[in-house]
């Protein structure tokens, strides 16, 4: 069975603005997915922060271009009222984190990546960096 996992707006922006030292895990991570070895997830709310935030690095144009290449590599999870009112009584102190977390979590999804393992210290899945997730996945991948 091929592995879901949900991918944090953090990772993919290090992709697409080629942002060091975090580069070199994100873009083997998309690697790995765009030879089907894993299935990428992702939200609606991180395609909006993705756009926003490389619109401050390039023009609009260039963005929505990024965020079509992107669409071909990761499937959109619905964020439906579930996830909102599980988010606003959860623990996170962060809601953008908490809407990530129970999309993932109620679609299943086995694992987390991103950056920002401390916003997800309560997870009832795996949290990993990328760089953690493909060191792993090479020594699972080999057996």
């Amino acid at each position: 069975m091929i592995k879901r996992i949900f991918i944090d707006s953090d990772i993919i922006l290090d992709l697409l603005a080629k942002r060091e030292p975090y580069y070199i895990y994100s873009s083997k991570l998309f690697t790995v997915i765009d030879k089907g070895d894993i299935i990428a997830c992702t939200s609606p709310l991180i395609f909006a922060n993705l756009h926003y935030l490389l619109r401050k690095f390039t023009s609009n144009s260039s963005a929505l271009k990024s965020l079509r290449k992107l669409k071909t590599l990761v499937n959109i999870l619905p964020i439906d009222e579930k996830v909102i009112e599980q988010s606003l009584n959860s623990d996170f102190n962060d809601f953008e984190d908490a809407i990530q977390y129970f999309t993932a979590v109620n679609n299943g999804i086995s694992v987390l990546i991103t950056r920002n393992k401390r916003d997800y210290k309560k997870s009832k899945i795996p949290i990993l960096t990328a760089e953690e997730f493909i060191k792993t996945w090479k020594t699972t991948a080999k057996r």
